[in-house]
């Protein structure tokens, strides 16, 4: 599933093709795709025809776009395979194309294709989000991430020690962080040093602090190569992918030497997925939350 840095590029690559651009029709091929949207596609198409995009925003794996009038905003997410891409409006449709928006110059359209159809969009109202503006309403109760200029260390350090389990369920936890997922959790705890089952409310605060840095700069890192494709369902706008995945430590890199130790990593069971870490490095606690 794509994280911040991925839905970030997309965000980014999006801004700039479709702020300030009227919207003429869309075209919902598949309903699962608008399924949040519960009056349904007809409904959807309606209300956007003749609305126009003012911004593009994203918090954590969430991002929407805002309509003129500030009372609406299309919230979409990308799921396990969703990919929203800007195509010249004559391209030949994909083979899992889900929704076309037109837009009024008619120029380039926007096209959401989802293979596994785990994504979706829906229409969402504006609340107010106290000094920081407007998010919409769906969105509200997800922490900030760990880019967002106003998230603030003590916020985590405080979701951490009310936290009565592991260290990568707690990153995992849209509601102390978002944007994480596991291949970021895997690379931050890496490069602490901190097993993943390390009681999260143990943590000292010095140590939860450097665990926050090491999440931005590897979010950082992976935001400036385009984020990470390990396949071709994760691209930006363009379909481009990212290269993040060359410079990983941890994640996906079983049976291969630590670039701090040498010693090889391993995979491990977690969650229905796998947590990799250095045996040597990131020693198991005696007191770990599984």
């Amino acid at each position: 599933m794509p994280e911040l840095p991925e839905v970030e590029v997309v965000r980014s690559g999006l801004a700039r093709f479709v702020t300030a651009r009227t919207i003429a029709g869309v075209d919902v091929l598949h309903p699962r795709a608008i399924r949040r949207h519960e009056p349904g596609s007809h409904d959807f198409a309606a209300r956007l025809a003749g609305r126009q995009i003012t911004s593009v925003s994203r918090r954590g794996k969430y991002l929407w776009f805002v309509l003129d009038g500030r009372d609406l905003a299309v919230v979409g997410h990308l799921g396990m395979s969703g990919q929203l891409l800007v195509q010249p409006s004559d391209a030949p449709d994909e083979k899992h194309l889900r929704i076309r928006v037109r837009f009024a110059d008619g120029g380039r359209e926007l096209r959401f294709i989802d293979q596994r159809t785990f994504g979706g969009m829906a229409l969402d109202e504006l609340v107010s989000d106290g000094a920081h503006g407007l998010i919409p309403s769906t969105v509200a109760h997800i922490s900030r991430d760990p880019l967002d200029p106003t998230y603030q260390s003590a916020d985590f350090v405080r979701a951490l020690k009310s936290r009565r389990t592991g260290l990568k369920r707690a990153l995992l936890d849209q509601t102390v962080v978002s944007g994480i997922g596991n291949i970021y959790a895997d690379e931050a705890l890496w490069r602490a040093r901190l097993h993943y089952a390390y009681p999260a409310e143990a943590l000292q605060p010095s140590r939860a602090r450097e665990l926050l840095v090491e999440v931005q700069d590897v979010m950082t890192q992976a935001l400036a190569q385009g984020g990470t494709s390990f396949d071709a369902l994760y691209v930006n706008v363009n379909g481009e992918s990212g290269y993040f995945d060359v410079s990983l430590n941890a994640y996906g890199q079983e049976n291969e030497p630590c670039p701090r130790c040498g010693r090889l990593i391993v995979r491990e069971p977690f969650m229905n997925r796998s947590s990799y870490r250095c045996p040597n490095c990131q020693r198991t606690p005696r007191n770990a939350r599984w």
